[in-house]
């Protein structure tokens, strides 16, 4: 960084405070010019992107993974926006800026079945696009399994 009246590199700083959406807000000094400016540092953060089943590709939509969880959550002892917010928390942290429909819909499954069997078997219902009462069935039969 360069003073932005001098363009000397010596700079000091003089304070340092929390500023709005997690930026850092910082108050310098040119040591050769003497004057003071205020600057703002913030995290760079990459944006999520998504590959669906036919090969499109768009952002990641927090709000669409929640809408999914509601859903399969609807009436049943479960913070859905919790869950929601530990799968973004998760993918993020994958260091990854492309993750597959699949993946997600991977998670979502785990995270279900340590927490309800029924919003699991709900979400997997549809997710997994049982066509008959046997697929349907299986499901609750490995489930059932797994519990006891």
């Amino acid at each position: 960084m360069r003073c932005p009246n001098c363009g000397s590199a010596d700079l000091r700083v003089i304070d340092s405070r929390p500023a709005e959406n997690n930026a850092i807000k910082r108050r310098r000094e040119c040591e050769a010019c003497k004057s003071r400016y205020t600057t703002y540092e913030t995290i760079e953060t990459y944006q999520l992107i998504v590959v669906k089943k036919d090969g499109t590709k768009e952002l990641f939509d927090k709000a669409k993974l929640l809408s999914g969880l509601l859903k399969a959550c609807q009436k049943r002892p479960v913070d859905a926006e919790k869950l929601a917010d530990e799968i973004e928390s998760e993918l993020r942290n994958g260091m990854q800026h492309e993750v597959t429909t699949a993946s997600i819909g991977e998670k979502v499954m785990e995270k279900l079945k340590e927490v309800d069997g029924v919003a699991y078997v709900r979400f997997a219902s549809v997710y997994r696009e049982f066509k008959d009462i046997e697929t349907f069935m299986k499901e609750l039969d490995i489930l059932r399994e797994k519990r006891d």
